[in-house]
This record gives C-alpha cells, structure tokens and sequence, in this order.
C-alpha cells in the first residue's frame, strides 16, 4: 500500500475508535505514539501524519506539555456534517488555486515541452483514460499526469506547488462523491486537453485546462 493510502487508511481506523466505536471518549489522552502505532500495525511517520490530519479536522487537540486529546466535540452525530463542509472548503481553495495556476502551466508546457516530455504527457493521459474506462483507481495515474505538465513548464516554482496538485486530485477522488460524473469529465477534458498538446496549440492546451478545473468545480458543487 503506497504512503498516501497508508495514511488515509490509518486516519479512517483513528476516526472510527473515536467517533463510532467510542472506543476513545472526548476529553481522553491518546496512548503514547508507539504503543498506538504498534497497535494500529504503522510506522510512527504514518501514525503522526494522520493524527495531524485528525488535529485539523477537529477530532483531537494537542495541549502543549500533555499530550493529544480526544477534542470535546468529536461525536459522531455532529462532526461528520462539520467533518464534510471542512474537506468542501478546503477542496474548493485547493481548485480555485489549481484554477489559476495550472492553465498557465499547461500553455507553457506546450511551448516548452522537449519531444520526449510531450509523450510523456500523452503517456499519462493515456493511462488515465485507461483506468477510468477499465474501472481501475486513477488517483496515481491522474497525479502523474498533471505532474508530468508540470514538469514541462522547467519553471523551478511551478514545480514547488505540485504537492498542491497532488493533494487536490487526491483529495477530489478519494472524498468518493460525484465520481462518475468527475470520471466522463476528465475524460472529454483531458482528450481536449491532450489534443492541443499534440498540436502545439499554447492558447488551446491554456483554455482546456482552465475549462477542466471549471467543469471539475461545477461537478464537485465548489463554483
């Protein structure tokens, strides 16, 4: 299993001890780091990263010279909404930064992209059309392929904010919703995208991109 679903699996079990087992009450003190990741099978790496994605969310704090809390208003019957309008946040700034960052990336890369780049693109665009037609996760192969046009700009801070990208298209796929409908419009946007691309159209491969994060925006109910 890769770092990132390691990651998000470890913070569904932390989730599921706390706010539907109750397994975990608000207010009580978490074991110490390597007894909770013995007990949750993960590297201590692992088991810090979920835990500060569960700080964020809400479900615990840290009280500095104590320890990690379960936070008081950890229940499931009220954080799950909370728990959604955060993730629909923080979605949202994620794609209005993609949105104005990454049609400028894929006109630049059309430009600058050497020949090998270029089918390094398509490459990936091509597998990213295979795993949805296949019914197969695209989560990795999606990353690769914004990463990959990225990487064509040879601008050094395009390339400092492709964590941000990464973290949108997994965040994106991995909350579940309006999957179909955010799978059939990568499909017609990136063969738009991808045909630009093959003819060297800078102003083409700008505007599919930025049409892309509009569709992917209007489909996830961030517009």
């Amino acid at each position: 299993m890769d770092k990132a679903n390691l990651r998000e699996q470890t913070f569904r079990r932390l989730y599921t001890m706390i706010a539907v087992e109750g397994r975990l009450a608000p207010g009580d003190k978490l074991p110490n780091e390597v007894e909770l990741a013995q007990q949750l099978g993960v590297s201590r790496t692992t088991l810090r990263e979920a835990l500060r994605d569960l700080t964020a969310q809400g479900v615990l704090e840290v009280r500095r010279g104590k320890g990690t809390f379960v936070a008081q208003g950890a229940r499931e019957g009220d954080f799950g909404f909370a728990r959604l309008e955060r993730v629909r946040g923080r979605l949202r700034d994620l794609f209005e930064l993609r949105a104005v960052f990454e049609p400028q990336a894929a006109r630049l890369a059309c430009r600058r992209a050497e020949p090998e780049e270029l089918k390094d693109i398509l490459d990936k665009g091509a597998a990213v059309e295979l795993c949805i037609r296949s019914g197969r996760d695209r989560t990795r192969a999606d990353r690769a392929f914004h990463a990959a046009i990225v990487r064509a700009t040879h601008n050094e801070f395009m390339m400092r904010l492709l964590p941000v990208i990464s973290q949108a298209v997994e965040e994106a796929i991995s909350t579940g919703e309006h999957e179909e409908a955010l799978a059939q419009v990568t499909l017609q946007d990136h063969a738009l995208l991808m045909d630009f691309f093959r003819r060297g159209d800078e102003a083409g491969a700008e505007h599919a991109m930025a049409i892309h994060m509009i569709h992917a925006m209007e489909e996830m109910g961030l517009e």
